[in-house]
């Protein structure tokens, strides 16, 4: 049988200094969640298949990774952490009127062969504050996220904001069915003017409301993208979408961090969950999204508790190629020591090891025997901050 060496497409290795930065860069990013007051939480890796479904408005169905169990249930490995916290602050919180403050760490997996060049299995980090669905909430919500890349060495970065509720009240004043208005929301969502003016001319709608869809796509920027949006209609309720938005950038304004927001109305996700704002970060030296998150006001109704929530999650592997390509990795502890002895001095070694470990030093012990010289273990231990010969 032929030694399989390789990983399957989608999945690697991450292995000696590389690992070290990740988990270095973990744990910024969970002190900073932390230190908001979010709690940790752990969910299985893989659920039942309800939990992603089509109803619930997370990722398609062909790109879950299924398997079943021995009763036959379908099974799933989670791509996306949003619907399992959900399904269980559902199940075990939420019975006070005090919000929820949950944080999370681990993989997710898509089965997509669309994503060339991008990873199936992403660590992920994140942060949900469920049962508040205040103004308050949601700026809490993207000032931390600001925070978070700053913590994680990120010097230029900007937070796309914008909000599902103006697109889906001009839909709704359209008359749109789900197909067409997925079809419209698309064409937006990528820029794509001459696409969205294509498919608006063959339907039978006024000037008003034509000139409003036709002008989402450029209605980005700082923050006068309000005064064009809020110019554009009359209709009550993308008007108070953009009264929302409105709010935040003021609250923003109070935690310091609007130099790092820019407004987007034609942003979409392809999660439709989501019901409120809707923000995405993105930096130099890597085309996805970094961070991305919104409000999603009725996705925890369908694990039994009806209750607001809001949160995001920072894609850890995208945002180590960005700090890579900005040459901003984290720095890497130099407190490591090697200790090198021969079989004689294995008694010192041990106990000088003991000692330094006890202080905090990371420490190596390598022994000089005859099948390595003590040349050899030296250039070995050059990385080291430290060496000591015995």
């Amino acid at each position: 049988m032929q030694k399989i060496l390789h990983t399957p497409e989608g999945v690697r290795d991450i292995y000696n200094e590389e690992c070290e930065q990740k988990l270095a860069l973990q744990e910024r990013l969970h002190d900073r969640i932390r230190s908001y007051g979010y709690r940790d939480i752990e969910t299985p890796t893989f659920e039942f298949f309800d939990v992603f479904s089509r109803e619930v408005g997370t990722t398609p169905s062909r790109e879950l990774y299924k398997f079943f169990d021995r009763d036959g249930n379908t099974l799933v490995l989670r791509p996306d952490f949003t619907p399992p916290v959900a399904r269980a602050a559902s199940k075990y919180f939420l019975n006070d009127n005090m919000a929820l403050r949950l944080t999370y760490l681990g993989n997710a997996f898509i089965n997509s062969s669309s994503y060339q060049g991008r990873l199936k299995e992403t660590t992920q980090i994140g942060g949900e504050l469920i049962g508040e669905d205040s103004v308050d909430a949601d700026t809490e919500v993207i000032a931390l996220a600001v925070q978070m890349l700053l913590s994680s060495g990120l010097k230029e970065f900007q937070i796309s904001l914008g909000h599902c509720g103006y697109f889906d009240a001009l839909v709704k004043e359209a008359g749109l069915d789900e197909p067409g208005a997925q079809e419209l929301r698309d064409l937006i969502s990528n820029k794509n003017t001459f696409g969205a003016e294509k498919l608006l001319s063959r339907l039978d709608l006024g000037d008003s409301l034509r000139k409003c869809f036709t002008a989402l796509p450029g209605l980005f920027g700082s923050a006068d993208v309000l005064d064009r949006a809020e110019a554009l209609t009359d209709n009550p309720d993308a008007l108070a979408a953009i009264g929302r938005l409105r709010e935040i950038w003021e609250i923003l304004k109070l935690y310091q961090v609007q130099d790092y927001i820019t407004f987007d109305l034609g942003l979409r996700s392809r999660y439709m969950y989501y019901t409120g704002i809707i923000f995405r970060g993105y930096t130099y030296g890597t085309g996805a999204a970094i961070l991305k998150g919104g409000r999603y006001d009725g996705l925890l109704k369908h694990f039994g508790k009806d209750a607001p929530a809001v949160g995001f999650v920072a894609e850890i592997d995208q945002l180590l190629l960005a700090l890579s390509g900005q040459k901003l990795l984290p720095q890497l502890s130099g407190d490591r020591c090697v200790i090198l002895y021969e079989t004689e001095k294995r008694a010192s070694a041990i106990q000088k090891a003991t000692e330094l470990r006890r202080n905090g030093t990371d420490v190596e012990m390598v022994c000089i025997t005859g099948d390595r010289t003590r040349e050899e273990c030296l250039n070995y231990a050059k990385s080291a901050a430290r060496v000591i010969e015995l």
